[in-house]
């Protein structure tokens, strides 16, 4: 990505359609369809629940009538414990894995790497590297004055989750009385809060209880329900250690204790208080759980909800988003996925509830000073969660944090950069265990004890581009935020990212370029080029190890002049990259390689799309400059089909939105919104989207909730190529008409614009400093200046903010 240096930018608005007046009123839009999930009944499993957390704690209800079980979680809840798997003699293996793949012996080098180039131990399939657990079950038994079992018939049901205000609500009506539950995951106060009532006094009567399915205690401590325990951490079974306490207070009606649960009759309002915490960083966590409680319980449940409301609000208000409303809004939701499956076209306002959902979710769970989402974001309902719950650097963590920035919410990266900064030091020892190599690297997956080892298999555990991936959404940050102190901050991860490949690249001798090896394609395979039928992953040189060496380099030559430091380092790199493979090669069928070789794939179908990584999220290949390789790139994606797991089809509703198309970037939309109850291990077709909007792999990954409201936010905004463009691929059914508030763009800008019957009416960039406007600069890099794209300016097209351009191109 280029490098922003305090407004020394080239900025071209490109509007859509004709000539539009700028405007600096905000745009008011009127109707706007309501931001909420609902239902009109009680969820049957857990895909079905109503999500709320604030970034360190979750809950998800399932609004049941006779028994309610509401699933607790605190994302700093991880077994396992630090451990140290490096195999600190492979890197002597590589001479000879390096020749093995020189002379096309790709299967034998595999072998070698499965043996002796893998951690040590059982890698992420052992208990020492552990996994994200959820903490609990809060259960409630409620009871009915005067019906009892089957005569308990509800009606008027309804349950809710409000994106406005983080708010769930359940209400029905049994015997004549309705019942109404509301329940807050405080930002606040930092705990969890339900609230029952009733219409007439005295009818609530419920048991409360705690359980978890393993290590774990429950008891009553006074008028207290506490759950504790220790989790196993791979060594001693002395892993972290948590705890829950529930409390509660009454409105009429009895507490009593029986049996570790909390009985409560004849009610006419409870409020429930429910805190939790880990000693992950806090060895005094149960003084602290005791404290936060009672504070809590001090206030006024109206000044709870009022703080808590206010708070969240100051991060979701940001952006507001209109296409149209649609009858569909008010249909129950999943009703309303099985008729969006039906009729893709009638339902403009669903997009924009996913697309706010997705919003909704990051806010929810990851907070400034904790850790980022993992492949759950921080809901599970499992000791034992898929793929361990953790954070895979071969596309996931990322692909959680893509939407952050055009969406407004930019500091939600820091828990991610924080993350990084930690791995460093693991990342040292791997870089030199296995390659011998100065500067530090992490493979395939890490965990909050930030594992850096390859993984215990070849096929996938190899790759390398987690480190350098990871860094484009540190560099993300600062071109979005144009914060000097924080690119201060990230220089040195950045930097020593950077000097592991300037340390390990080897030369390829056919071609005399530098590449990575041994290296792979992200989790996939390819059949040897001799007519053997045997396949390898493990190979020199794939497509995105070079794409992400060649943005990775450019931007710490760019950082390091921002900063003013590391001119010699500066110097190594921009030599080195002139030896660096291109960002991208045609095959002789058209299609961008995946490999430094020609192969053919094993699996043309295969859910990775690594090699676009020069497309996405990186700006290495683009419609405007780099025309050829746009073409091979969606010749790739037609080859690899729509279908996938959610995250996938999410990962190519980007690439088809950075290639300008809208209506196939819809198409991937309408595919990841499946309805879909599943939840097995999937590794190929049949992504979805559960009832409650949460993204099925299946089973459920929240990458595919990020990725899909990144998307959108692509097709509505993209500030990459060098210029600001409003409404770069939008579809046929959108074009009637809209508005976008808040959205951002890189160089701290922040956008609004309207349009009609597909023109642009209104818009507004605002920005911290002050930047200037002007005519067409003919001076401009002729790599951006395309006339048979972009016809002459005219007076009311374009907004043109020119100082100079971009570094990269001049």
């Amino acid at each position: 990505m280029r490098l922003i240096p305090s407004y020394k930018i080239a900025l071209y608005l490109l509007l859509a359609g004709a000539p539009v007046t700028a405007t600096l009123a905000q745009q008011k839009t009127a109707g706007k369809a309501p931001l909420r999930l609902w239902f009109d009944k009680p969820a049957t499993q857990w895909e079905e629940t109503l999500p709320l957390g604030n970034g360190r704690l979750g809950m998800t209800p399932d609004g049941g009538v006779t028994r309610e079980t509401v699933v607790l979680n605190d994302i700093t809840l991880w077994s396992g414990a630090p451990q140290d798997a490096n195999n600190y003699e492979a890197y002597k293996k590589l001479p000879e894995i390096k020749k093995l793949l020189i002379a096309g012996k790709n299967d034998e080098a595999q072998s070698i790497i499965d043996k002796d180039f893998i951690c040590t131990g059982k890698g992420s399939g052992g208990d020492n590297y552990g996994c994200f657990q959820m903490l609990g079950n809060l259960e409630l038994l409620y009871s009915y004055n005067g019906v009892t079992g089957n005569q308990v018939q509800p009606t008027h049901y309804s349950r809710s989750l409000s994106l406005s205000d983080a708010v769930a609500h359940c209400s029905y009506e049994v015997n004549g009385v309705t019942y109404t539950r509301e329940y807050i995951t405080s930002f606040g106060d930092d705990i969890n809060i339900i609230k029952l009532t009733a219409s007439k006094p005295g009818q609530i009567n419920c048991t409360l209880s705690l359980n978890r399915p393993e290590k774990a205690t429950s008891h009553v401590q006074g008028q207290q329900l506490w759950l504790y325990g220790q989790l196993e951490n791979g060594i001693n079974g002395k892993g972290m250690r948590y705890q829950a306490t529930a409390q509660a207070q009454l409105q009429g009606g009895t507490l009593t204790t029986s049996n570790n649960t909390l009985v409560i009759k004849n009610a006419t309002s409870v409020i429930l208080f429910i805190a939790a915490a880990t000693d992950y960083k806090d060895s005094a966590y149960q003084q602290h759980l005791q404290q936060t409680l009672a504070a809590a319980m001090r206030k006024s449940y109206t000044q709870q909800v009022q703080t808590h409301i206010t708070r969240y609000q100051k991060l979701f208000n940001r952006v507001s988003v209109t296409l149209g409303n649609s009858a569909a809004d008010s249909l129950p939701t999943d009703t309303r996925l099985t008729r969006f499956r039906q009729q893709p076209n009638s339902d403009n306002s669903l997009p924009v509830l996913f697309f706010q959902f997705g919003r909704y979710l990051s806010i929810a769970s990851t907070r400034v000073g904790l850790l980022p989402p993992n492949l759950q974001g921080l809901w599970a309902n499992q000791v034992h969660t898929p793929w361990n719950g953790d954070y895979h650097l071969d596309v996931n963590v990322q692909m959680n944090h893509w939407a952050l920035e055009t969406a407004n919410l930019s500091e939600l990266n820091l828990p991610l950069a924080n993350l990084v900064a930690d791995m460093v030091p693991h990342g040292e020892k791997t870089a030199k265990a296995y390659y011998n190599a100065n500067g530090w690297v992490a493979h395939v997956i890490t965990n909050l004890w930030q594992f850096t080892e390859p993984g215990e298999s070849a096929s996938w555990g190899i790759s390398k581009a987690g480190s350098g991936w990871l860094c484009n959404n540190l560099w993300q940050h600062y071109l979005y935020s144009n914060d000097k102190s924080y690119l201060q901050k990230i220089y040195p991860v950045l930097k020593g990212s950077a000097t592991f490949y300037v340390s390990m690249l080897t030369e390829d001798p056919a071609t005399h370029w530098l590449v990575t090896s041994p290296a792979s394609s992200p989790e996939n395979s390819f059949y040897l080029p001799d007519g053997s039928g045997k396949s390898a992953s493990i190979c020199m040189g794939p497509t995105i190890d070079n794409q992400i060496v060649r943005e990775l380099f450019n931007n710490v030559i760019a950082a390091s002049q921002v900063l003013g430091t590391d001119a010699a380092f500066r110097t190594t790199l921009q030599t080195t990259l002139q030896r660096v493979p291109p960002a991208g090669q045609i095959s002789k069928d058209g299609r961008l390689m995946e490999w430094l070789q020609d192969y053919k794939e094993t699996d043309v179908n295969h859910r990775h799309i690594s090699h676009l990584y020069g497309l996405y999220p990186a700006p290495l290949i683009t419609p405007e400059a780099t025309p050829e390789l746009a073409e091979a790139c969606k010749k790739t994606l037609n080859v690899r089909g729509d279908d996938g797991p959610s995250w996938s089809i999410a990962y190519k509703l980007l690439f088809w939105a950075r290639l300008h198309d809208g209506n196939r970037a819809y198409k991937l939309f309408c595919e990841i919104m499946k309805p879909t109850l599943k939840t097995d291990i999937n590794y190929g077709a049949g992504g979805g989207v559960y009832p409650n909007l949460l993204s099925a792999g299946p089973p459920f990954q929240i990458d595919g909730n990020f990725g899909a409201c990144a998307g959108i936010g692509e097709m509505l905004l993209q500030s990459h190529a060098g210029f600001i463009h409003l409404l770069p691929a939008i579809p046929d059914n959108w074009q009637a008409g809209g508005s976008v508030k808040g959205l951002k763009a890189e160089g701290n800008f922040t956008v609004d614009f309207s349009w009609k019957d597909g023109k642009i009416t209104t818009y507004t960039i605002t920005a911290p400093q002050p930047f200037t406007t002007g005519a067409w600069n003919n001076t401009l890099c002729r790599k951006h200046w395309h006339p048979a794209a972009w016809p002459p300016v005219r007076k009311g097209y374009r907004l043109l903010v020119w100082v100079n351009c971009w570094p990269r191109c001049c």
